[in-house]
């Protein structure tokens, strides 16, 4: 294996949305370093189950709903 090809492996602290903190490997900054996060499991609508929306733009829905409207589903 060649030397100083990979990256240096270090503990950090990662910073949750609501200020929960762990502590994880990485090759992200220097050791000790604290990483904050905008978007994390707690905050994301991925994971707590927000509720999208669907954008009816021009009736682009509602003629794919008339169109495949008898298929049975």
């Amino acid at each position: 294996m060649k030397a100083e090809t990979h990256p240096e492996y270090h503990m950090i602290t990662v910073k949750m949305t609501d200020g929960t903190t762990y502590q994880t490997r990485s090759t992200w900054g220097k050791e000790g370093d604290t990483m904050s996060l905008d978007i994390d499991p707690t905050s994301h609508p991925a994971w707590t189950g927000g509720s999208a929306k669907l954008m009816d733009t021009g009736g682009r829905v509602s003629r794919f709903k008339n169109k495949y409207a008898g298929l049975g589903f």
